[in-house]
């Protein structure tokens, strides 16, 4: 049996199997990455070399966030 081939409405997938939520607004989630990462190193004191571990657990939890509250509404909007 061959392999099965996602069609072409599958939504995206990340390397970690897990669909990849649409942020509100571009750009965003990178934001949100950025800054979790910076967080991460601060609490180990910035000792080099867990910077790509820092930036790959940040994704998971800004994912993490984004799955399970949507996606962030922008400010000023009343909703």
């Amino acid at each position: 049996m061959p392999p099965k081939v996602p069609s072409a409405e599958s939504p995206p997938r990340r390397a970690t199997g897990t669909t990849q939520p649409a942020p509100a607004e571009p750009g965003r989630r990178e934001i949100m990455i950025r800054e979790a990462a910076y967080y991460r190193a601060e609490r180990r004191g910035f000792t080099a070399g867990h910077e790509l571990e820092d930036w790959l657990a940040a994704e998971e939890e800004v994912d993490r966030w984004f799955a399970t509250r949507g996606a962030p509404r922008r400010y000023g909007t009343g909703r």
